[in-house]
């Protein structure tokens, strides 16, 4: 969700509601025995906290746990039949379903939400509305090398406001080249001008 930590959200509940719709196709990678809550719930919260300003998995499980129960049914919680309080997900929970999600997928998803969010009406019937411009660069994940492991190499599509609309990770010993078609096809194209940086890693 490192993206989405750079979108503009005045209302991030607001936002994440909207972006649940987004994660329909989303695959649970957990066993269906024993899942308590709903993963669209636990991703809407999750993405809720990242747009309020949670910026690690520590921080989006208290986010959580401290969250209103009125934001916590908006987000797709159910209520406790007996009690009508919704249960809070540890932590822990939370830190583990972020874990073991398919990255690519997710970032597809919260791609094409900002995408959508981003695209512009049109103002004028018959009129030709401005292209929007993307650039696609790439970098390197912050703290993600270790002893005996390189850094997390990341190529992303970026509008020139800095909103990134999709990203995808570089295999290791690889470059941005492979990378740039399958990244520019999760991306609605329609009405957008763009440009390739230097790259950033050797080709």
């Amino acid at each position: 969700m490192e993206h989405l930590a750079q979108a503009d959200a005045p209302a991030p509940v607001a936002d994440a509601v909207r972006l649940r719709d987004f994660f329909g196709l989303l695959p649970d990678p957990r066993d269906r025995r024993g899942c308590r809550y709903p993963l669209g719930a636990l991703l809407c919260a999750s993405a809720a906290s990242v747009l309020a300003g949670a910026r690690s998995l520590t921080a989006i499980g208290e986010w959580i746990t401290d969250a209103p129960q009125w934001v916590l049914r908006a987000c797709g919680f159910a209520a406790d039949p007996l009690t009508g309080a919704v249960p809070v997900p540890h932590p822990a929970t939370v830190r583990r379903l972020l874990a073991r999600l398919d990255g690519d997928v997710l970032d597809e998803a919260i791609g094409a939400f900002l995408a959508a969010r981003a695209r512009q009406p049109e103002h004028a019937v018959g009129k030709r509305p401005a292209l929007r411009a993307i650039a696609v660069d790439g970098k390197t994940l912050r703290g993600s090398r270790h002893a005996g492991r390189a850094a997390v190499a990341l190529l992303a599509a970026m509008e020139h406001t800095g909103a990134v609309l999709a990203q995808r990770q570089i295999a290791d010993k690889s470059n941005e080249i492979p990378a740039f078609a399958p990244l520019l096809n999760t991306v609605d194209l329609t009405g957008l001008s763009g440009h390739r940086r230097r790259p950033a890693y050797p080709a």
